[in-house]
């Protein structure tokens, strides 16, 4: 079992959400970004918030053994690559749903 973080644009919060149960159902524990069905992007939290949400989201993939990239018809935003770029920093597996579903 795998302690996994996923990442990526919360656009593809379907995808994201998807992959997280496949791999939780194969046996590792997942933690995913917060998702509020009411607060469709970042415009809507404050400068603060956001700050917040992010060093959260870095203390997620500290804990983590790997993270995910939710990397739909390849894109990645800005927002993932610091996340990419943090968790080899502290030599995380990086993982690709593209990958996973292709």
């Amino acid at each position: 079992m795998k302690i996994i973080t996923v990442c990526g644009s919360m656009k593809f919060v379907n995808e994201m959400m998807a992959a997280a149960e496949k791999v939780e159902l194969e046996g590792n524990c997942v933690l995913t970004p917060l998702f509020n069905p009411n607060r469709t992007s970042k415009d809507s939290y404050s400068k603060e918030d956001c700050i917040m949400l992010d060093k959260v989201h870095k203390e997620r993939i500290k804990l983590a053994d790997a993270i995910l990239v939710i990397d739909v018809n390849g894109y990645i935003g800005s927002s993932t690559k610091s996340e990419i770029e943090y968790a080899k920093k502290l030599n995380k597996e990086i993982m690709y749903y593209s990958d996973i579903y292709n």
